[in-house]
């Protein structure tokens, strides 16, 4: 008896060297596990993101910014599904939004180069260390993926209609959806695409924290910039390419009403608003 009174001690003494406040080595582990990204984590993280992208051939980032253009286009095609598909009420577009979220999905998942994400992540390091040699960097990632995005959306919009792979009434449904990109006035293009812009750069600002649960935030943020009408240049793009083959708008009013006002708004709301707010809240603590 008195050698297991004695065992039971021991173990008493183990377990309270092992805490530290009242709480075990192993709940601290949890408390760990379990805590949020201090904001400098988060920074690092996306910061290092972008200096890894940054640093990236050329040729490895038109490939990836072409395969971005090419999903995402199915972020219109998966709205016009679902338009086609659903009654005419005041409802549908609630519900045709989450196709939106689609292409974008595939594209922040897989991993592919996406223009108005490198709005936040590639400015990072010029934020934290401006020197020529990283704004260079910051250019040529800016130009080459930007341009691969729009050749993979024209690309896509090209695919849809001049071949039969999709029915005529689905390309008619995602002409009746395009004609938003045409609404606008050059004014509204610009704000919207600055809140457009902020949101990304909130979702790959969200990512790092999400664990398990990218999916959600990707999608949340996503469907809010769908149901506002918030433009995108590169998603938008594909809208505007398929007026423009189809022969309902003209090169020129492209350019000047939706492609440079929504271009501006977005590298706005994603660098100038998002990415500077987000260095000045750790830039004393790095």
């Amino acid at each position: 008896m008195s050698g297991a009174a004695e065992h039971n001690r021991d173990d008493e003494s183990s377990e309270s060297e092992d805490s530290v406040g009242g709480v075990s080595e192993r709940e601290v582990e949890d408390v760990e596990e379990r805590s949020r990204l201090r904001v400098p984590v988060i920074y690092e993280i996306v910061r290092r993101e972008g200096e890894t992208e940054m640093a990236r051939p050329t040729v490895s980032l038109c490939w990836s910014g072409l395969a971005a253009g090419l999903s995402l286009s199915f972020s219109l095609l998966a709205q016009a599904v679902l338009h086609r598909l659903l009654p005419d009420a005041g409802w549908r577009p609630l519900v045709t939004g989450f196709g939106y979220c689609f292409g974008f999905l595939i594209v922040v998942l897989g991993r592919q180069q996406l223009f108005t994400e490198n709005t936040v992540t590639a400015v990072l390091p010029v934020f934290a260390e401006p020197t020529l040699a990283h704004f260079r960097s910051l250019v040529r990632m800016w130009v080459v993926v930007f341009v691969a995005n729009l050749v993979g959306t024209l690309a896509a919009a090209a695919f849809c209609t001049f071949t039969p792979v999709i029915p005529p009434e689905l390309r008619d449904a995602m002409l009746a959806l395009s004609g938003h990109v045409a609404a606008g006035t050059w004014v509204t293009m610009f704000f919207g695409g600055i809140t457009s812009g902020f949101l990304i750069a909130t979702m790959v600002w969200l990512i790092p924290s999400a664990e398990g649960t990218q999916f959600h935030v990707i999608t949340v943020v996503t469907y809010l910039i769908a149901i506002g009408s918030f433009p995108h240049v590169i998603a938008g793009s594909m809208d505007a390419f398929m007026l423009l083959l189809g022969g309902h708008w003209g090169v020129g009013e492209m350019l000047a009403h939706f492609t440079i006002p929504v271009l501006f708004g977005n590298i706005v709301g994603g660098t100038v608003l998002f990415a500077l707010l987000s260095y000045a809240q750790v830039m004393h603590e790095m």
